[in-house]
């Protein structure tokens, strides 16, 4: 189990990671948080562009499982319905537990698995944490509030270390 902060691998957009990359890479389930992440927090639905690239993860035998920290399940889960994916709710990242569950429920171990997510401090810790490779995209929408721009800026030197270490 790491304690690190440094993403895996770093992308600007969910859709950058294709499923020959990840099928390159071995994995075989794909985590994935919600806000910020896939969609901007104020969208409550899915768009056509995201829908595509879920099929073509399935078209690729990829899972794509949602695991999210969200206190209401209903975004998460009307969201999820739309895109006919499952979830794990209340993941309380950076702890482990959400993304080890959603990994039982999949039936695929760590070393087959990525987190891809916009946090350092809860999804790319968690990741870390539970041995599954971290794939950090920069946050849908942007960072919009003054708090989403000091926790990004905050986020830079974490980021700049594995641009310069080159992919993992």
């Amino acid at each position: 189990m790491s304690f690190s902060l440094i993403p895996g691998r770093l992308y600007e957009h969910y859709y950058n990671i294709t499923p020959e990359i990840l099928s390159g890479l071995g994995i075989r389930l794909l985590l994935s948080d919600l806000d910020f992440t896939l969609a901007p927090k104020k969208i409550r639905r899915p768009d056509e562009r995201l829908k595509s690239w879920i099929a073509d993860l399935k078209r690729h035998d990829i899972i794509f499982m949602i695991v999210s920290n969200n206190r209401s399940g209903k975004r998460v889960r009307e969201f999820c319905g739309e895109l006919d994916i499952s979830y794990q709710g209340h993941a309380g990242k950076p702890s482990t537990r959400g993304l080890k569950t959603a990994m039982s429920r999949a039936g695929v171990d760590a070393a087959h698995t990525a987190m891809m997510g916009d946090k350092l401090l809860t999804d790319i810790l968690a990741a870390n944490r539970a041995g599954v490779l971290s794939l950090m995209v920069e946050p849908a929408g942007g960072a919009v509030t003054l708090w989403q721009k000091i926790l990004h800026a905050l986020q830079e030197p974490f980021k700049n270390i594995r641009r310069r270490r080159g992919t993992a």
